[in-house]
């Protein structure tokens, strides 16, 4: 448990120093100036859990547990099937969010407007980036936290844990999570790290399809956007049906998933 404390101390504060800073320039310095730092400074605060975790893993296990955390950043050798998931659960969620609104208040949802290949386009160029946090989440923290709780348990842990890290981001100015509302994106992300983890779980431990789901939420997310174009108080509850929806739609998945988790044994870390 040592270590995993050690992870969550380090990374968060070096994810918030980072965000932090961030906001401060971007809140008090005239548009433009220094906005290059500030971008520098929120991309390293990104990738701070897998820099944090390749740290840790190198100190304790030495370059066999660095590689063999690295090596499932290639672990793509799983069934069609899984890929399937990993691309199209999020588009799915939304897709019955935009039928279950349509069926609630008799019209569609605003939609996004991006096309369809513009969407996989992106999913597959920044499928990359997300080593930058799934290294940190997946790599290192949920077979750690697997081992003691069962992946089921951990990854609503996990996935709490994951949602408190982006809290500086609500209040850093011109991002697309600004003045958002922060309880509600702290329901939802426990019910994405379960659906992540019935993947991880089911392939053994794949950094690369977590990564791809990961690009994946964030990209068909845009499908039916939960954004409330009125919010400005991140710690306010949104007034967004489409959120609320979202949400309840991400926990009936999880719940499935919850259930039929599979077993984390062969998922365990090195001892560290």
């Amino acid at each position: 448990m040592g270590s995993l404390l050690k992870f969550f101390s380090l990374t968060y504060a070096l994810t918030w120093t980072c965000f932090i800073a961030a906001a401060v320039i971007l809140s008090r310095v005239a548009p433009g100036r220094l906005a290059g730092l500030a971008g520098l400074l929120l991309l390293l605060g990104t990738f701070a859990p897998s820099m944090v975790a390749l740290w840790l893993t190198a100190r304790a296990d030495g370059r066999a547990g660095t590689r063999a955390m690295l090596r499932r950043l290639v672990e793509w050798r799983v069934g069609a099937r899984w890929y399937v998931f990993a691309v199209g659960y999020m588009a799915a969620i939304k897709l019955a969010v935009a039928l279950m609104h349509r069926v609630a208040v008799g019209a569609w949802p605003p939609l996004g407007q991006e096309v369809w290949y513009v969407i996989m386009a992106s999913i597959v160029i920044t499928t990359v980036g997300q080593a930058g946090e799934e290294i940190g989440w997946r790599g290192y923290a949920l077979p750690r936290l697997a081992a003691r709780l069962g992946l089921a348990q951990a990854s609503v842990l996990l996935g709490l844990i994951w949602a408190c890290w982006h809290l500086p981001l609500f209040f850093v100015p011109g991002i697309s999570q600004t003045g958002q509302s922060f309880p509600v994106y702290l329901l939802m992300v426990p019910a994405l790290s379960v659906a992540i983890a019935w993947l991880y779980g089911h392939t053994n431990g794949s950094l690369l399809l977590a990564m791809l789901m990961h690009a994946a939420i964030n990209q068909t997310a845009k499908i039916v956007p939960t954004a409330d174009t009125a919010a400005s108080n991140p710690l306010a509850l949104s007034n967004s049906l489409v959120a609320w929806l979202t949400l309840a739609f991400l926990w009936i998945g999880a719940g499935y998933f919850f259930v039929r988790m599979p077993k984390a044994d062969l998922l365990r870390p090195a001892a560290s």
